[in-house]
């Protein structure tokens, strides 16, 4: 099992100093990978389920961050969960990837990409809220593309996106593309994890039913694909204070990674190496 860890600025706080303070602890505790949210705006009355976000929380773009992070770390790899891809260009986007994999020598390997689920972030990005599936799919589709081309560039003529002769450089670190992980708390989600991700990264608000159908259907779906089902990463989330039981029964469940989210601010770091000495992480 891995075990990687979030960190949830808009509750620890986008200070500098804290970050880079959390990124090295979680390092030396020997933590795979850094997790960041994202949102790119806010309003006021936007809620994800029954939650009213407030509008101030400081999101970070995770992107930034994480380039910042891997500046002053060495060997933590760098992870979104999840970024939204609908809202942001391919072509931009495969680039800035690329970049920071190649400056981090090749640590941007836990992108986690979604589809949002605030109308008016869509609307603020000039997305039709309503094809922002289409548009991820067509959008990994490209990333992939751009990462493979050589030097006579590549073409693409999608709903969405067009171009031609399209050259892309820096290119990820030491393999043809990065790996794209599905996250969601939808069939749809599941799907898509097994036509086009290289990992399933389902939310937190699933019963165990459901988890285990949507597991089910991501398999079969990369079966459909001619993909290899066993190859699919299975990534859940957890708590601090996870018991070794549940651990193990996560294990029987498929999961690969647990990503750790959020904990009580006041003990972050005692927490943090609690886990690690409980899981052996440093070993």
């Amino acid at each position: 099992m891995k075990f990687a860890i979030s960190y949830s600025a808009p509750y620890y706080g986008a200070d500098p100093d804290r970050i880079i303070a959390f990124a090295k602890h979680a390092e030396a505790c020997g933590f795979e990978g850094l997790y960041l949210p994202d949102h790119i705006a806010l309003y006021p009355g936007a809620k994800v389920g029954n939650f009213e976000m407030p509008p101030t929380l400081p999101y970070p773009d995770p992107l930034d961050c994480l380039s910042f992070v891997a500046a002053a770390t060495d060997r933590i790899l760098l992870g979104t969960g999840v970024l939204l891809l609908p809202y942001r260009h391919p072509v931009v986007l495969a680039k800035r990837l690329a970049t920071i994999d190649v400056l981090s020598r090749g640590r941007m390997r836990l992108l986690t990409v979604g589809l949002g689920t605030l109308p008016g972030e869509a609307t603020a990005t000039g997305v039709d809220f309503a094809t922002r599936g289409r548009r991820t799919d067509e959008a990994i589709d490209v990333l992939r593309l751009l990462w493979s081309g050589g030097a006579d560039g590549v073409s693409f003529d999608g709903e969405f996106f067009t171009f031609d002769s399209l050259v892309s450089f820096p290119k990820p670190h030491g393999v043809p593309q990065l790996p794209i992980h599905i996250g969601g708390s939808s069939r749809a989600a599941a799907r898509r994890a097994g036509r086009r991700g290289d990992g399933y990264f389902p939310g937190g608000m699933l019963g165990p039913l459901e988890r285990a159908g949507q597991l089910d259907l991501a398999k079969a779906e990369a079966i459909a694909a001619a993909r290899d089902p066993a190859a699919l990463e299975y990534t859940r989330w957890g708590s601090i204070d996870m018991p070794a039981e549940r651990v193990e029964g996560l294990a029987a469940e498929g999961v690969t990674r647990i990503v750790i989210g959020s904990i009580d601010p006041e003990h972050l770091f005692d927490e943090m190496s609690r886990f690690a000495e409980r899981f052996d992480l440093g070993t």
